[in-house]
Formats: structure tokens, sequence, C-alpha cells
């Protein structure tokens, strides 16, 4: 979810769609906003409410500062655990 939020702001019907172009990334708004509200509880990520142009007005979720540094570890932990599965799958340095 910081991920998405790494380039912007965006509301929560952004997000499901978006996620749900990535094949097996899937998600429903009854997951996705307990996520971040729990994010948002946990100083992640931080909102504000804009007036929409079709509608009641939106919850915008943007990354913190705090957000971006748990991105920016998470990023380099994953890259070693992946890179840890692909050498116990015999599959490193393959496309």
């Amino acid at each position: 979810m910081l991920a998405l939020l790494r380039d912007g702001d965006r509301y929560g019907v952004e997000l499901v769609r978006e996620l749900g172009q990535v094949d097996g990334l899937e998600i429903s708004e009854g997951t996705l906003y307990p996520l971040l509200s729990r994010l948002r509880r946990d100083g992640l990520v931080e909102t504000v409410w804009r007036e929409s142009p079709s509608g009641p007005p939106r919850r915008y979720y943007a990354l913190s500062r705090q957000g971006a540094d748990a991105l920016g570890a998470f990023t380099v932990e994953w890259a070693r655990f992946r890179d840890a599965v692909d050498g116990l799958l015999g599959t490193r340095g393959s496309p």
C-alpha cells in the first residue's frame, strides 16, 4: 500500500482499482479501509478530505515521512527475502 502512495496521494477506490489491475493483488474495500486506518494510526500515511466533482468529498491518503522511511526499509528487506527464495529455488539471475 505504501508503494502505491509513493508517487502521490490517492483515495481508496483508486487504490482498489490499481491493485485490481495487478494479477494476484485484488483487494476489497472491506479489507482496504481497515488497513488504511491502521497505517494512519501508525503515522505511515496522512489524510486530507477533498471535494469531489462527482459526489461527496473523498478522503485522500498520502505517504508520510515516516511512511517513506518504512517503505525504504521494507524495500531493502524484500529484496533480501526475494534473493534468498530465488537462491533456494535455483532461479537466481533467471528472467
